[in-house]
């Protein structure tokens, strides 16, 4: 009986050691897991799991890439009233709203000596003013590009006046001869410049900086847009990446005003679409990368200053050239184009020529806090209530 004790005693005994050794090498193998940065910002600059886990590789951390929607307002609330800043470790934004955030106190200024590579950041890029705050960069802009009209040419031949399939005026979006057949961005700081750029320059009205409105510019330039959409001009006012490349891909929508990934995207899927070089001139802009305070919250704000190094190392803009059309703004990408099989070294060539070219020529810049910026907020409003 004391035997059977004691084998029973053992055997107690051998189980809980083993019980213990398996907790200590779980509570090992979740000690060596990389972390994991949790990005959160437009679609256009997602370059998909594969390349993340290339890009990130020799970091020591994975990427979980959430879609923020692009449009400024609902960002920033999510970032100052809702959870986002505590959520997120690292923000992509349209650049012009680093002082809002900043006086908020739900992003942390960068460590640029922790990030050396933003030294080869094309200078008139570096010289932008709104990423900084009281002589603090809050915002490294990742991407630069100039957006305009999405369209698609074998459509819009069966159209009286566009037989030549072309589209080179913000007008197409407002021909009634397409009425129901257009969409632009639910989001005023794409949509709002867009229109009043088109009623500057080919309907020759009296607007000053169609970036920059004046109360009577605005007015007049909403009053514009409601009565199209009252008119049954719009299909709809899309929202975010996807829905912008379904509207396109569906048919249900021939032209609209959007982002050039959304025409890369369509193309890949083998849909002759084409991007618009409009003779008003393009919308100019920056995505500017932030850091939350949820950086600091899980400890991996030294990771994410690693990170944000690479993506300017030339890889990740390899990756978002080839994918979205878009370039970040130094020259590392085209070097490494040049120096590997692993990218189309013309097609980087391409993209970044292409993006110079259209910044080099007519250009209003995208404000994402103009003077007026509350009055903008109620007219887009009454809109999509209209």
């Amino acid at each position: 009986m004391a035997e059977d004790r004691l084998s029973r005693r053992s055997w107690i005994t051998h189980v809980a050691d083993c019980g213990a050794a398996i907790c200590l090498g779980a509570l090992a193998s979740c000690a060596r897991r990389p972390p994991t940065i949790r990005m959160y910002a437009s679609g256009g600059f997602d370059i998909g799991e594969a390349a993340w886990q290339k890009v990130c590789s020799g970091l020591g951390v994975s990427m979980s890439f959430k879609d923020n929607g692009n449009d400024t307002g609902p960002i920033v609330a999510q970032l100052t009233s809702g959870s986002a800043s505590l959520d997120y470790d690292l923000a992509g934004i349209q650049g012009g709203v680093e002082t809002v955030l900043a006086k908020a106190g739900v992003v942390s200024p960068w460590d640029l000596s922790l990030i050396p590579n933003f030294q080869e950041t094309w200078p008139w890029v570096q010289d932008i003013k709104y990423p900084i705050v009281s002589g603090k960069r809050f915002g490294i802009p990742i991407g630069v590009n100039a957006d305009s009209i999405i369209y698609l040419p074998d459509k819009l031949k069966a159209v009286r006046g566009y037989e030549s399939g072309t589209v080179d005026s913000y007008a197409a979006v407002f021909d009634e001869r397409l009425k129901g057949k257009t969409s632009m961005e639910d989001a005023w700081i794409n949509s709002v410049i867009f229109t009043a750029i088109y009623l500057k320059e080919s309907l020759h009205l009296a607007i000053g900086d169609p970036g920059n409105l004046t109360e009577s510019e605005l007015e007049g330039v909403m009053k514009f847009l409601i009565d199209k959409k009252r008119r049954g001009q719009f299909r709809k006012f899309w929202n975010g990446w996807e829905q912008g490349v379904e509207l396109v891909r569906s048919g249900e929508v021939w032209v609209m005003t959007g982002w050039e990934p959304i025409v890369k995207e369509l193309q890949r899927r083998g849909i002759n679409a084409l991007y618009a070089e409009p003779k008003e001139g393009y919308e100019g802009w920056t995505q500017d990368l932030l850091l939350p305070l949820g950086a600091r919250k899980r400890g991996v704000e030294s990771s994410v200053h690693r990170l944000v190094n690479t993506l300017l190392d030339g890889s990740y803009g390899c990756f978002l050239a080839s994918l979205r059309g878009y370039v970040v703004p130094n020259d590392r990408a085209s070097r490494l184009a040049k120096s590997t099989s692993e990218f189309d070294q013309s097609q980087v060539s391409e993209t970044v020529r292409n993006v110079q070219r259209k910044l080099g020529g007519k250009i209003y810049w995208q404000n994402v806090r103009p003077d007026n910026y509350p009055l903008y907020e109620e007219w887009w409003s009454r809109l999509r209530s209209a």
